[in-house]
Order: structure tokens, then C-alpha cells, then sequence
């Protein structure tokens, strides 16, 4: 299975730098960076960008040979860029007014934007911890979710929400 490691992270991020895009690292590479080490593999990387951004960050990675990957929940603010390595970016944009609301795109409360975690040793932009556990509930989450959520929540004296505690206790009972 492909693999996005910290380094096509790392590369991703300084390129992003580079050009002037700002990108905030989402998903499990953003739990990692919050955490700062990698809990686990991860075959793919989320990032958030601002809308505006989202035709210059297509063209540096088509430049890449990053192409669109075909999906069902591919929308002009969030899909997915893929190599012929099999690595995918999976890109959510936003738009926010002059007030800090998000009036366009995948809807980033404003303060979400402000984590800074690290991968193998370079600081990055990502969710704020508390948000990142907010992402993670009001779905059907699996084992990667709860030791995501579990480890951030240890880590940051966030309380585990109340599905994952009910998780939790469920496997203990099975255990015994």
C-alpha cells in the first residue's frame, strides 16, 4: 500500500511555503504533528488551503504529476490529487469574510487554523488540538480515529469525548 511519508510531507509543506500558500495539515498527519512524532502509517496527507490558492497549488502539483483522483465526494473545495507513486493529497479549501467566517468551502471555524505542530523536526501549520479532536466525532469513527483521539487528548489535557469513552469502555468489557 502507498505510503505519504514525513518526507513527501516535509515537501509538500516547503513547496506550499515556497509559493506563498498557506496549508494547515489536517487529518492524521495533523494529529502526528500536534503530537509531534508519527503514531502510524498514513497513505495520505490533508492539507486546508484558502480557496483562492487552490488553482496555483493545482498547478505546482500537476508540475509534480499530481492529477485529479476520480471520486464521488469530489467537490471544487475538496478532492483529491494523486501521483503515479500513489501518493494523494487530499485538499479542503475555505473562504473566510473580513469577519473570520467561513462563507465558502469546508467549514473551518476560524480559530481552528491556529495549531503548529512538527514533523521530523520542521515546525507546521495544522488544526489547534482541540479542534482536531472536534473533527473526530458525529460519525462512525474506526481505531485509527480512536488512538488519534485518545493520544491528543492525553497529550493535551482535552477530555475524550463522550462516544469515545463509550468506545473505550465497550472494548474493555470485551477484553475481560
Amino acid at each position: 500500500m502507498p505510503e505519504m511519508t514525513a518526507r513527501d510531507v516535509i515537501a509538500i509543506v516547503e513547496l506550499c511555503n515556497a509559493r506563498g500558500i498557506l496549508a494547515h495539515i489536517d487529518g492524521g498527519w495533523g494529529v502526528d504533528a500536534l503530537l509531534g512524532r508519527q503514531t502510524r502509517t498514513h497513505t495520505d496527507l490533508d492539507i486546508a488551503v484558502q480557496h483562492k490558492d487552490v488553482p496555483q497549488l493545482r498547478a505546482l502539483l500537476a508540475e509534480r504529476g499530481f492529477r485529479d483522483v476520480p471520486r464521488d465526494d469530489t467537490y471544487d473545495y475538496n478532492f483529491v490529487l494523486g501521483d503515479a507513486h500513489g501518493h494523494q493529497i487530499d485538499v479542503h479549501s475555505y473562504t473566510f469574510d473580513a469577519a473570520g467566517n467561513c462563507i465558502f468551502g469546508i467549514p473551518y471555524p476560524f480559530d481552528s487554523l491556529t495549531g503548529t505542530g512538527s514533523i521530523n523536526g520542521h515546525t507546521v501549520k495544522c488544526i489547534a488540538p482541540n479542534w482536531m479532536v472536534k473533527f473526530h466525532t458525529g460519525y462512525q469513527f474506526d481505531e485509527d480515529d480512536f488512538q488519534d483521539v485518545k493520544a491528543l487528548c492525553e497529550h493535551f489535557g482535552i477530555a475524550l469525548p463522550s462516544e469515545y469513552e463509550e468506545y473505550e469502555k465497550r472494548c474493555a468489557t470485551k477484553k475481560k
